[in-house]
This record gives C-alpha cells, sequence and structure tokens, in this order.
C-alpha cells in the first residue's frame, strides 16, 4: 500500500518535517519566496494532505487543483487565509497551530506597548542616525505605564495572557469580547469586562487580541479613533485588516491618538506609505510568534495534526468555525 503524499507549500522547521516524513511522503516548497502557483498545482494533483502558511490562500481554485486532499494543516493560529466553508463542503479537515505560540505574542504585543509608550523606537533611530544628541530632562519623553488601564479587546489565550504580563507591570486591565468570560476566570485574572465603546473611551493603551472575521472587519476604524484619548496608544498583534490603516495615519498624523505599535498589517507584507513616514509609530514585520521555540511548536503541532487525520484519527486542533 502507498504511502500518504504531503505536500508543504512554505518552509517549515525541520522538526514539523521531521514528524512529516513518519506520516507519508513529503514535497516541501525550500524557499523563502511564495510558492508559484503552478507549481504548487502540479504537486497537489495527488496529495492527501497539505500544509499551509497563512500567506497562502486555500480556496475553491487551491482545492480544485487537489481533488484528494483530505486535511489542510494551517501553521498558524489565525486561519482567515482558509475558506472554511469551501474545505468543509469537500469533507476536507483544517486544522491550525492555537496555543504554542500564546506566549510569544503575548510578549511582543507587551514589547510594543513599552516602545509606543516610551518612544523607544524613536530613541533607537536617533542613535543610528549618527545626528548629535544630548541627555536632557526634557528629552523624548514618554508615558509611564505603571498605575494606566489597558484595554484588550478579544479574551482568548494571547488576550489572558497579555493581561497577566500587564499586571505585572502595575496596569489596570479592562476588556472586551464576543461574550464575556466567566467571573472565575476575571478575578484570577484581575480583569473588568467593559462594552467596546466605555473600553476605548477610558483606555490608556487598546491592545488588539481578536479573530479576523467579517465582524472585526474595520473593528477599529475613524470613529474608534474619535473614542479614543488624544494621548492613547493602539497596539496590533492580530490582523491587519482589524484596524483601517488609513484611519490610523489620519489619527496619528492629527493627534487624535498619541501613539501605535504594530506587527500586522491591512495588505501585508505592503504597508501604508503614511505609516513610514511617522514618528509615533513602531512598525514590525510581523513577529509575533518568531522565537525558535515557538515555531518548532507550531511546525509540530501542524503535522501532528496531519498524521492523525491520515491515519484515520481525530486531529488535534480542528477549526470549528
Amino acid at each position: 500500500m502507498s504511502r500518504p503524499r504531503i505536500v508543504v507549500t512554505g518552509r517549515i522547521p525541520d522538526a514539523g518535517l521531521e514528524l512529516l516524513r513518519d506520516a507519508g511522503d513529503v514535497w516541501a516548497w525550500d524557499d523563502d519566496e511564495p510558492i508559484p502557483a503552478a507549481v504548487r498545482d502540479e504537486q497537489l494533483a495527488d496529495a492527501d494532505a497539505a500544509v499551509t502558511l497563512l500567506t497562502d490562500r486555500v480556496d475553491d481554485a487551491f482545492l480544485d487543483a487537489a481533488p484528494s486532499i483530505r486535511v489542510v494543516a494551517n501553521v498558524a493560529v489565525g486561519y482567515n487565509n482558509i475558506d472554511v466553508d469551501a474545505c468543509r463542503r469537500r469533507g476536507v479537515t483544517v486544522t491550525n497551530t492555537p496555543g504554542v505560540l500564546t506566549a510569544a505574542t503575548a510578549d511582543l504585543a507587551i514589547a510594543l506597548v513599552l516602545m509606543a509608550t516610551r518612544r523607544l523606537g524613536e530613541g533607537e533611530r536617533l542613535v543610528r542616525s549618527g545626528e548629535p544628541w544630548q541627555w536632557g530632562m526634557f528629552m523624548m519623553l514618554g508615558r509611564s505605564i505603571n498605575g494606566r488601564r489597558l484595554g484588550l479587546v478579544g479574551m482568548g489565550a494571547i488576550g489572558q495572557a497579555v493581561a497577566r504580563r500587564a499586571s505585572a507591570f502595575g496596569m489596570e486591565v479592562v476588556y472586551h469580547n464576543r461574550s464575556r468570560v466567566d467571573a472565575a476566570l476575571e478575578r484570577s485574572l484581575g480583569v473588568s469586562y467593559l462594552p467596546l465603546e466605555e473600553l476605548l473611551a477610558s483606555s490608556d493603551v487598546v491592545s488588539l487580541h481578536c479573530p479576523y472575521t467579517s465582524e472585526t472587519h474595520h473593528l477599529i476604524d475613524a470613529t474608534a479613533f474619535e473614542r479614543m484619548a488624544d494621548d492613547a496608544v493602539l497596539v496590533n498583534t492580530a490582523r491587519g485588516p482589524v484596524v483601517d490603516e488609513a484611519a490610523l495615519v489620519t489619527a496619528l498624523q492629527n493627534g487624535t491618538i498619541a501613539a501605535a505599535g504594530l506587527d500586522v498589517y491591512e495588505d501585508e507584507p505592503a504597508v501604508h506609505p503614511g505609516l513610514l513616514e511617522l514618528d509615533n509609530v513602531v512598525l514590525l514585520p510581523h513577529l509575533g510568534s518568531a522565537t525558535v521555540e515557538t515555531r518548532d511548536a507550531m511546525a509540530e503541532l501542524a503535522a501532528r495534526n496531519v498524521a492523525a487525520v491520515l491515519a484515520g484519527r481525530a486531529p488535534i486542533s480542528p477549526v470549528t468555525g
């Protein structure tokens, strides 16, 4: 009996590839550039499984090229790059990699909070510029986060991890979520629930941790920025289209809000040119899960999902939404 064929559409750590090779015959695209569609479709023609990255669009065209596919394992916690309904109609299981990137993404969110409030990006650019500078009492003053309010939009695993970290910095934490978490968890985290409008209006820092869906597209728009205080900071480590980037540029230019820290972008990897011209925004290239340990764990979880489905078992982390 022939072994299942597994196609990996982008580079993943060896830790995942080794597990995949135990589960079947593996063909992997080994280049940092996106796989050409013609190459991808040729390889998918007799594939039983595909391991995809968030840069891959898994839609009807993808599935048409893969008539025998049984599972698509996305090496990401988000899956807005996958047409889950199209997969479901064809009996294709979709999995993702939740949990293993929680700590790394939460760490990065706190790093962006500190960078944006303390103007660390500006300071680093000043030193690198070679321009003369001298310490002074009023040089590049930022804001302390101790005693200030952090508003979390989204209270899943990453939001909860950010709440724990922010409390250690002395921040008061409030949150908004599609559904309120149970009272015991609120007490454990020391957080309070607020409607979104009240959270935006009362938070010193707003950090986004919600999934990207049609309901959250441009959740933070011009109206949301108008609700925020003029010394407030926005942080986004969720998905770029949750924020209306053009409205963010205007808000930062006009002083509607004070600063922003971004790890994701609306048309990634493109960045709104207005953001590139502003000193009061920190821009990172989607580094939320970018630690060796986390990327290994993501690849391993995706591989274990593939192995489970190909062996006729239930996947470890299926996408059910």
